[in-house]
């Protein structure tokens, strides 16, 4: 196995500490340590695939594997969120919608032999979503440590809704181009 898919596996491991991070209460500063564990997934997503490229390491099991880790580690975070009442579920059911639709499509796409790689479009959306989970993050941490009060409470809870809701735009139109270019699969 090599170097990037070793990061994308490591990806994925990853995701139980940030859910653990997140949702245990007991862990001092927890969204602090959410957001670091956050961030070295996200990391690992951007050398896996730099590497891969660099090293001419692109694989079937990278092409299918590092988008798969990518919707696991944003939806982990996402419904977490929910859980939390920092979001609500109407942008979690539109991105699982989406993420259901392209996954089946790619294994379908499998299934006869053809491994269909994420498109520029694919990837605004993951950069889009991530950065919704980094600034989501960095702003409830600081809504717990400091006094902002009522209107920085406002703040923040505004800030993460348009945050959220530019990802799920991007993650619709990506999906929508997605299944629109590779519609021959669901024929």
């Amino acid at each position: 196995m090599n170097t990037p898919n070793k990061l994308t596996i490591l990806r994925i491991i990853l995701v139980p500490f940030l859910v653990a991070a997140l949702l245990l209460d007991f862990i001092p500063h927890r969204l602090l340590v959410a957001e670091v564990i956050f961030c070295a997934a996200s990391l690992t997503d951007y050398f896996d695939g730099r590497l891969a490229r660099k090293n001419g390491q692109i694989t079937a099991f990278g092409k299918f594997a590092d988008p798969l880790a990518d919707k696991i580690l944003v939806i982990s975070a996402f419904l977490c969120f929910v859980q939390l009442g920092y979001i609500g579920c109407v942008p979690i059911i539109i991105v699982l919608f989406r993420e259901f639709a392209v996954t089946s499509i790619r294994l379908v796409a499998a299934s006869g032999g053809k491994v269909v790689a994420a498109n520029m479009w694919g990837k605004a959306k993951t950069v889009s979503q991530i950065a919704a989970v980094i600034i989501t993050l960095l702003l409830e941490y600081l809504l717990s440590v400091l006094p902002l009060g009522t209107a920085g409470a406002a703040a923040v809870d505004i800030t993460v809704q348009v945050v959220t809701w530019i990802s799920v735009v991007l993650t619709v139109v990506s999906g929508a181009i997605y299944i629109k270019d590779n519609a021959a699969f669901i024929k």
